[in-house]
């Protein structure tokens, strides 16, 4: 049987009707037929021609459920739906509490070369305007489980991920409280007498709505460890004494000399220790999405070049909520000096300690390692890093009394080009790739692809046996489909502690 109209909303609402479920629960008739604005005895009648094609598997006066062969044709259709609703948002500029019902009528005309045409021009979307998965060529969709505002902790930051009904008003009414997919809030108050949730969003409005409005918007806690990798360790700069020889300021360097600034990265680590006799500063200051981080490093060498300690004391802050984060303890060897034929290399490992307030930690003990290796080309200098944190006994929900514990690893990997256009001033560009796993409430794990792309600049002055360098970027994240530009500044101050 081809898939007529009527045949492709049934699979879908069938498909949709499923999220929730158990493998082998069936979708009661009554709840398909309501779906549908159709009488039982309607919905009935088609399922039973579904079940003679082999697209669902009926029992009757129990439900229905989709066949293998029928999931997969629903999916296609869900697939066509979402990536139609975002290209009439992205592509047409119109309003994504409009595109529901255009989407309804278009999903059934167009092909699926067309389809994937879409796919390739919008960059392999994740999520619908609306925040739901939208399934892959295979048809396979993307079950993660959400909170809903009735059900995510009180008093912590939240971001808003789906909303799960399409009605034209309900949108407009969820626009107009700031409750669009990718905004953040917090849930201050549950009233079940009044039947309402009170909510603060990220701009501190109060927010007062409905319960069954509450049930239908999704979230998922927001990770503030995420912010805080971004200020790493590896930013954490050593810059030895520049030479008496050292060009002024406004001469170009020799492309084969050594460079002035080493080690002042903001987002990749480079492979280089401190000097003996030499402690380094630094500060670092991230803003994002109303979001901020600040964090305090302070370098030492432990008798040698080759062996170095340091500690990082985070700060932050989001939705008006600022604390205390994870300290980090450091310890980084200096396995191989760079040469003409070889480059740095200075393996770090870090105990983090949850030191953190409630809102910035995972009430765990953690371990970061990270593999830096750098590398001088001319004027030109590349780093690359490779590692991960692991949380063997992280909060599946931090705050929560019995919260489950859970083992969460997040692996990362980056790089950067740093070009010198003057000896004491230098041109980034950074990257960084993390896959971040994060718990459910109810103790599951999924995991996030984030990518940061980050151009900066750095410049400093040397002040006698001292060294002052200070840098900004703008980096820009992107978390599965959605993104967001911050602005990132640097301070370095280094200097002798014995003469």
């Amino acid at each position: 049987m081809l898939p007529s109209y009527t045949v492709e909303n049934y699979l879908k609402a069938l498909l949709q009707a499923q999220i929730g479920l158990r493998s082998e629960d069936l979708v009661p008739m009554g709840r398909l037929a309501a779906a549908l604005g159709v009488v039982p005895g309607t919905a009935t009648t088609m399922v039973k021609t579904l079940a003679e094609s082999g697209l669902v598997r009926y029992e009757p006066y129990v439900g229905v459920r989709l066949t293998p062969a029928g999931e997969k044709l629903a999916a296609m259709v869900l697939r066509r739906h979402r990536l139609i609703e975002l290209f009439l948002v992205k592509v047409m500029g119109m309003s994504w509490t409009e595109v529901h019902d255009e989407a309804e009528h278009l999903e059934h005309a167009v092909s699926e070369r067309l389809i994937e045409r879409i796919d390739e021009m919008l960059g392999r979307p994740a999520v619908d305007p609306h925040g739901d998965p939208i399934p892959d060529p295979e048809g396979t969709v993307d079950r993660r489980e959400y909170d809903t505002l009735l059900t995510c902790p009180l008093r912590a930051r939240v971001a808003v991920s789906r909303v799960t009904d399409q009605d034209t008003s309900f949108l407009r009414f969820v626009e107009r409280h700031d409750l669009k997919p990718g905004s953040v809030v917090e849930v201050e108050e549950r009233d079940e007498a009044a039947d309402s949730v009170r909510l603060r969003s990220e701009n501190d409005r109060e927010i007062t709505i409905g319960a069954r409005a509450a049930s239908k918007v999704l979230v998922r806690a927001i990770q503030i460890a995420v912010l805080c990798l971004l200020l790493p360790v590896g930013a954490a700069a050593q810059v030895p004494t520049p030479p008496a020889s050292t060009p002024p300021i406004g001469v170009p360097p020799d492309s084969s000399a050594p460079f002035t600034i080493l080690d002042n990265s903001f987002l990749v680590e480079e492979a280089f220790n401190q000097e003996r006799g030499i402690f380094q500063n630094i500060f670092g200051f991230h803003r994002d999405n109303g979001a901020w981080a600040f964090a305090f490093t302070q370098e030492w060498p432990f008798h040698s070049q080759q062996h170095q300690l340091s500690y990082t004391l985070p700060f932050s802050g989001v939705a008006g909520q600022r604390g205390f984060g994870d300290v980090m303890l450091n310890y980084r060897y200096q396995a191989l000096t760079e040469d003409p034929g070889l480059p740095a290399f200075s393996p770090r490992l870090s105990l983090i300690l949850p030191t953190g307030g409630t809102d910035f930690t995972y009430n765990s003990v953690g371990l970061q390692g990270n593999l830096p290796v750098s590398k001088q080309h001319g004027d030109t200098y590349f780093h690359a890093n490779a590692g991960l944190t692991w949380y063997p006994r992280a909060d599946a929900q931090p705050g929560i009394s019995g919260s489950e514990r859970v083992s969460l690893v997040t692996p990362h990997i980056s790089g950067s080009a740093i070009y010198r256009l003057r000896p004491m001033f230098n041109l980034m560009l950074e990257s960084v790739l993390q896959f971040e796993q994060f718990a459910n409430p109810d103790g599951t794990k999924d995991r996030d692809a984030i990518f940061t792309f980050s151009p900066g600049a750095r410049g400093g002055w040397n002040l006698g046996d001292q060294q002052l360098i200070l840098g900004a970027a703008f980096p820009v994240t992107w978390v599965e489909s959605d993104s967001s530009a911050g602005i990132l500044l640097y301070l370095s101050y280094e200097l002798p502690f014995r003469r």
